[in-house]
């Protein structure tokens, strides 16, 4: 064997290898956090909740406690968050959204809201349903009717 054949080999083993421990890890990741939504889940109340404002903010400038701020680690103090300001009871509280929820929250609406601490979990419509976005079209389906618009 030659020798880029022998480094092209020790390469592959490398990244055979590297992938294999992304995988390990993922798992035990994927793991720890179904741990942690379970505890979550546990302790959740649920509330009816007036929205008044949503937005995608950093936790420094939300107006969260500062023992929240201290409680985030570094690197994700600077990352964008929803956020969600309700009036809950005669209380207006600043909560922090999950992501998958965030987009389906009306504005200006009474909904009933599972909360656990500062965290909303799930949503449910008080008076009637939520309205449900259409789901986003990926680029080759928007291109697919384009061209079958056109050929009509």
């Amino acid at each position: 064997m030659s020798t880029w054949q022998i480094v092209l080999l020790v390469v592959l083993l490398v990244l055979i290898a590297l992938f294999v421990g992304l995988i390990i890890y993922g798992r035990k990741m994927q793991k720890k956090q179904e741990a942690s939504q379970a505890d979550i889940r546990a302790g959740a109340q649920t509330f009816s909740i007036l929205v008044i404002d949503k937005k995608r903010m950093k936790i420094t400038e939300a107006g969260f406690p500062q023992i929240v701020i201290d409680q985030t680690p570094k690197y994700l103090r600077r990352a964008k968050v929803p956020v969600i300001k309700a009036k809950i009871g005669p209380k207006v509280a600043t909560l922090m959204c999950d992501e998958k929820i965030f987009d389906i929250i009306p504005v200006k609406k009474e909904v009933k809201a599972i909360i656990n601490g500062i965290y909303v979990i799930d949503v449910k419509g008080l008076r009637g349903g939520l309205e449900q976005r259409p789901e986003k079209k990926k680029f080759f389906a928007r291109m697919k009717d384009k061209v079958s618009k056109k050929s009509k």
